[in-house]
Parts: C-alpha cells; structure tokens; sequence
C-alpha cells in the first residue's frame, strides 16, 4: 500500500479503478430502484459516494474523493441523455457541462501528486475535530458535496427527461457557463505559474490582480448558467435554480473563509484583503 500511495502512475490508476467501480455501483442502484429518475438517481449518487468513501479509508486519504466533483455531473447527464434521446437543450447542457468537467478534471490530473498527498483542507479538518473526523470525513467532505453537485446536474437531467424545447434565452446562460469555465482555466493556468515562480506570495497579476478567488467565481457562475439556461426552457421549474444557490452558499460560508483563513498566516494579508475583492475581479476602490 505505502508503494502504490507513494507512487503518482500507481495511485493514478488505483483513483480511475475506484472510479469505474463507483459509476457501476451508481449505475446497478439507480437500474434496481423503482422510483421516479430524480429520487432514484439520488439515491444512487449517495450509493456511489459510499463506495468512494470506503475507498478514502482503505487509501487513508479523503482527497480520492477530489475527482467525484467534476467526474460525476458528465457521467450522469451523458446517461441519461443515452437513455432518454437527445434533445437541443439536453445537449447544449451536456455539451457545457463536459467541457466544463474536461477542463476540471484536468486540473486535478495537473496538481495530483500521488495518493500520499491529501488536500491541506482535509488535513485541517482531521486535526481540529480528531476522534470526530471520520464523522465529518463522510457528512462534510463526502456526503453534501455530492447532494451539492446532485442539485446542480438535476437541471440538465430533467431536461433529458422532460425533452423540454429549447428557449432562445437558455443560450446566453450557457453562454455564461462557458465563460465561466474559461476564467476557471485561466485563473488556474496564471496560478500555477505563479507557485512555481514565486512561493508564498500573493497572486497579483491577471485575474487574481483585483480578486482574491477569480476561481471559485468561475465555478459559482457556471452552474447559475446551467440552472438559468435550463429554467429558461421550463419556467415552471424555478426550483433548478437551487443547486447554483446552494453551491454559491458553498463557496461563500466554506470554501472561501477556509482559504482567506490560510492566506490570513501569511505576513501582509490584511493589506492585501484590502486592496482586493473576494470574487470579482474589479478594482476596488479606496478611500
């Protein structure tokens, strides 16, 4: 086990095993659950993340579960899309969505170093809440990002369900998506140039010159795009749009706190915080 973690091509193929047995598991549930598509897909999402969670604690590291973020809404929707045909809107959002998965996937493909790493969040959390982690571990790191990313793929899998009309206006929302995931890519891409340039600095330069998270903005947007563009198409179904708000909520109350906080050690934070904006990339003005 030490050898496999400790080796990237070795734990590259133990996380893609664990992957295709977790789609099969998600796959065998959602196929043997008499249910409406929505609750049984759920139910299957929460089965599959189970068996992810095993494998976290077989591997002693909750960062197996990284991938699930951007692996799971492709694989879901492009199922259904199969099962029920396509339609314009179904395949618009499809088509949004895998770019945006491709895109992410390989980001995490670019900085994962081995099953041996374990992301500095996870680490922190196993530190304050000790003999409580392996609770947290499935409820906080496991369980609501997939209830999460579930709400915020329902959009596009009730659009293959419905077979609903394309609207003229779901196509600037998807429009938004994309550009969500170009800023995403080109925030990543001035990041990692910077690390390996300048260690323990703070980002100044491109997206990040005036905003502290251009990232997690392009994240937030992109599924507002997918929830409008969808929600365009079928008025009656506002409630799509309670993924995106849920993943804004994300960001907002965990995500960004959690990273200000680790910046915060570093010396000049305050004066940074305060020439900067959390998420847009605005100049901000000074008093």
């Amino acid at each position: 086990m030490k050898k496999l973690k400790s080796s990237r091509a070795a734990s590259f193929v133990a996380v893609a095993l664990v992957y295709i047995l977790t789609a099969i598991s998600g796959i065998f549930i959602y196929l043997a659950l008499p249910l409406e598509p929505w609750l049984a897909l759920l139910i299957a999402d929460l089965g599959a993340t189970v068996v992810c969670f095993i494998f976290s604690l077989i591997f002693g590291n909750a960062s197996v579960y990284d991938p699930y973020w951007s692996v799971q809404p492709p694989v879901i929707v492009g199922a259904f899309l199969v099962g029920c045909g396509p339609s314009p809107l179904a395949l618009l959002l499809f088509g949004v969505i895998l770019i945006w998965a491709i895109r992410l996937t390989a980001n995490w493909a670019y900085t994962f170093r081995g099953l041996n790493h374990q992301d500095w969040r996870y680490t922190m959390l196993k530190e304050k809440t000790g003999k409580f982690y392996p609770l947290i571990n499935f409820i906080g790191i496991h369980t609501v990002p997939t209830l999460i990313v579930y709400a915020c793929t329902l959009p596009a899998v009730i659009a293959c369900v419905s077979g609903a009309a394309l609207h003229p206006l779901s196509i600037p929302f998807a429009a938004l998506s994309l550009l969500a995931t170009l800023m995403q890519g080109i925030s990543d891409v001035e990041m990692h140039k910077h690390r390996k340039l300048h260690t323990g600095s703070f980002i100044r330069t491109g997206l990040w010159k005036n905003s502290r998270h251009p990232n997690y903005l392009g994240e937030i947007l992109m599924w507002w795009g997918v929830g409008g563009a969808a929600v365009a198409s079928m008025p009656e179904a506002s409630y799509l749009l309670t993924g995106a708000l849920l993943n804004t909520v994300l960001f907002l109350t965990v995500s960004i706190p959690m990273a200000d906080a680790r910046q915060s050690q570093k010396d000049g934070f305050a004066e940074y915080k305060s020439q900067t904006r959390m998420l847009l990339p605005l100049p901000r003005h000074r008093k």
